[in-house]
């Protein structure tokens, strides 16, 4: 079984908060994967607290997003769409990494997948640290990520992560 994982395409992240026009440029690409995947996919979400400005990560990033309950948590339109219409499984992370995300790929494969791929946002917080916690889970299975159906926080480090993924034996791919 194959796993596609779509990483945080959430309103905040695009068009919101913390959204970016690399982001908005992903939208339709990502859509398209979902669209044709030949197995399993499931949606992340970055999800915090009205608390977020006090958190660890509140006090390094203080700039409130993707709060619980809010527009800027949902799913983008269009990827929420395609989630319905694919019957993805939504996970709420509440950090970078999901420690409960190598668990529902292994219930959802029944074992270990054929292989896992990533697309979506941001690759340099927290498409890497997926794809990294992925390949520590499951060190023999293909971890493959869509760098064009990614996008960074800018394209400088966007880049730079795909380049950080590479070296961990992740394969980078260009829209397969």
């Amino acid at each position: 079984m194959k796993i596609l994982i779509v990483v945080d395409m959430q309103n905040d992240f695009i068009t919101g908060s913390l959204g970016t026009a690399e982001a908005v440029k992903i939208v339709d690409r990502v859509v398209e994967k979902m669209e044709n995947f030949p197995g399993k996919v499931i949606c992340t979400r970055d999800t915090h607290g009205e608390n977020y400005l006090e958190t660890s990560e509140g006090k390094k990033l203080p700039v409130e997003h993707c709060i619980r309950g809010t527009e800027g948590h949902r799913l983008c339109p269009q990827v929420d769409a395609a989630a319905e219409a694919c019957g993805a499984q939504i996970l709420d992370k509440v950090t970078f990494g999901s420690k409960e995300l190598p668990k529902l790929v292994e219930e959802l494969a029944g074992g270990a997948p054929e292989s896992i791929e990533l697309a979506g946002l941001c690759t340099d917080i927290c498409v890497i640290s997926n794809a990294l916690l992925l390949k520590a889970f499951f060190p023999e299975t293909p971890i493959l990520v869509d760098a064009s159906a990614c996008a960074g926080v800018t394209p400088e480090s966007h880049e730079n992560a795909l380049k950080a993924m590479a070296v961990c034996q992740i394969d980078i791919i260009q829209g397969e």
